[in-house]
């Protein structure tokens, strides 16, 4: 990773020199992890081996490809990105989302640490980091202490790893079929009395300080690249704040916020689950800004 910034940039300041930072631009900021992109056990490919569709490897982790879109999704977010900002807007850490590569399409601006850290270029934010830390720390209880007491509830076997999100947060990762029936509502409940918040993300729980949001972050980076209208996806509940304050947003039919049956008057559900809901949020975003993205047609013929 190249330097940190440290030119000085705030919430309100806009970095110059920005290739498609034109006052009223369209940004889209998406959700990854079982929004855009997809682990093979979160794929949810149809049972009918001719509807199966072609897949691109964008992650590749230990010498092993980890994450996939369907090729027509591929394709369809390179024109897509050509023509909007796009946004990836993630929890994942940073080192955790430089693993990622669309092909063809590399992002001025990514949002990562479930808000914590903006990235230009590739480069972090400095003095964004900075704010963000000292709102975190008006919070009831430090990163310390919500480690130290994490710890201290998943000693059994259930828990797998324990992570640290770039300073910010911290997470878990556990065995499904022997967490504890109680463990995530006790574990929500000393969390909330304390100024934090928890979301269950397939086998990882995450423990997340209450001002560490995407929202923030997605609102300073549409001021900064000069966007009229926002618009966004995301399937987790880390993802409602950020979905609501868009202009307009959708979620997939799947995922932490299908579970709970969320809604919100603004925000469209994908009609298809797994990897296909990628192809159907990024021909909604196309549709939703008046761009000329490819059709499922074209983009068949493209590869016949």
């Amino acid at each position: 990773m190249t330097s940190a910034r440290t030119d000085g940039a705030t919430e309100n300041a806009a970095p110059g020199g920005t290739s498609g930072s034109v006052s009223g631009a369209t940004m889209v900021a998406s959700d990854l992890d079982r929004t855009l992109i997809y682990s093979p056990s979160a794929l949810q490919l149809p049972m009918e081996d001719e509807l199966v569709p072609n897949l691109v490897s964008v992650e590749v982790l230990e010498g092993r490809p980890h994450s996939f879109m369907t090729m027509a999704a591929s394709r369809r977010l390179a024109e897509l990105a050509r023509q909007v900002i796009f946004v990836p807007t993630t929890t994942r850490t940073m080192a955790q989302y430089l693993r990622v590569r669309f092909p063809g399409v590399a992002p001025r601006y990514a949002i990562t640490s479930n808000g914590g850290n903006i990235l230009v270029d590739g480069v972090p934010d400095t003095n964004w980091h900075r704010a963000t830390e000292s709102a975190i720390a008006e919070c009831g209880a430090t990163l310390a202490q919500v480690r130290h007491e994490l710890k201290a509830r998943s000693q059994d076997d259930w828990a797998i790893k324990r992570r640290v999100g770039d300073d910010l947060f911290c997470y878990i990762v556990v065995e499904p079929s022997k967490l504890p029936d109680d463990f995530v509502e006790s574990w929500t409940q000393w969390c909330e009395d304390r100024g934090w918040r928890v979301s269950v993300q397939g086998r990882k729980i995450y423990s997340i300080p209450l001002p560490l949001t995407k929202e923030r972050a997605m609102l300073a980076v549409a001021r900064r690249a000069g966007a009229g209208r926002v618009f966004a996806a995301g399937d987790g509940a880390l993802d409602a704040g950020f979905l609501a304050a868009a202009d307009a947003g959708i979620r997939p039919p799947h995922g932490e916020l299908a579970a709970v049956n969320w809604h919100h008057p603004t925000v469209e559900i994908a009609p298809r689950p797994g990897v296909l809901a990628g192809d159907d949020m990024l021909a909604w975003f196309g549709a939703r800004a008046g761009l000329a993205v490819p059709s499922d047609r074209v983009l068949l013929s493209a590869t016949s």
